[in-house]
């Protein structure tokens, strides 16, 4: 089975929720939207009380601001075949296979040195979305938190609470679950997800605090080459 987590806000539901649930109702996923949660973390802890699901199932986490390009066989099947080997412990579209000191994934330094991974669209509409490649799909350091993917017993093996040295709600819980799977010694990859993204990003205040506690938390730099720890 597959399961989705959806945050949202019900007085302002992004224009692309209502096209997400219909494509998630033609993949015969299983959804659950936290409306109006006080965090991310919140959000995607409600979630999986409400679905419960086994093991084995796999969990999305999701932004409400994306739409799925795909074909809803081919989606399912990527999603089901990347995440069959047990050794994998995230995918998602974008990100990385070095994450420096500043903690900034998406570092565009680092970009031009061919180290990150995978595809989004970007935009308001497809008829003038605009494709953001990062790099070839691969073994990967962390993901992007527009969508992130992984089995039920993943979850289980890492903390979905917001840590305490988070000031924001918001903020960096796609690097901490991800580089939390990558040091509990599962395998995260960037695959081949077609997924536009009703925003191009916001650098806010509170992204900056959760930062500066991410850098503390973790040691830093860490890298991956084709999956091999560095």
């Amino acid at each position: 089975m597959i399961y989705a987590i959806i945050c949202s806000r019900s007085d302002r539901p992004s224009k692309a929720l209502s096209k997400l649930l219909k494509y998630l109702d033609k993949c015969k996923i299983h959804y659950h939207v936290s409306y109006d949660a006080l965090s991310m973390f919140e959000g995607y802890l409600k979630g999986l009380d409400e679905l419960r699901p086994n093991p084995d199932d796999i969990v999305i986490f999701c932004h409400d601001d994306i739409e799925i390009l795909m074909d809803t066989e081919l989606f399912v099947d990527t999603l089901t075949n990347s995440l069959k080997p047990p050794e994998v412990g995230f995918v998602g579209p974008a990100g990385t296979t070095h994450l420096g000191l500043d903690a900034v994934w998406w570092d565009m330094h680092k970009r031009t040195q061919g180290l990150h991974s995978g595809f989004v669209f970007q935009g308001q509409d497809p008829a003038t979305m605009t494709p953001n490649y990062f790099g070839a799909c691969r073994n990967v350091v962390v993901l992007d938190g527009l969508f992130l993917a992984a089995k039920k017993s993943t979850l289980d093996r890492i903390d979905l609470k917001k840590p305490d040295q988070f000031k924001s709600n918001w903020d960096f819980y796609d690097l901490y679950y991800t580089l939390s799977a990558y040091e509990t010694g599962f395998t995260n990859k960037a695959i081949p997800l077609l997924i536009m993204h009703y925003s191009n990003g916001e650098m806010r205040e509170s992204w900056n605090q959760n930062r500066m506690a991410f850098q503390k938390m973790f040691r830093l730099p860490v890298k991956c080459y084709n999956g091999t720890p560095r």
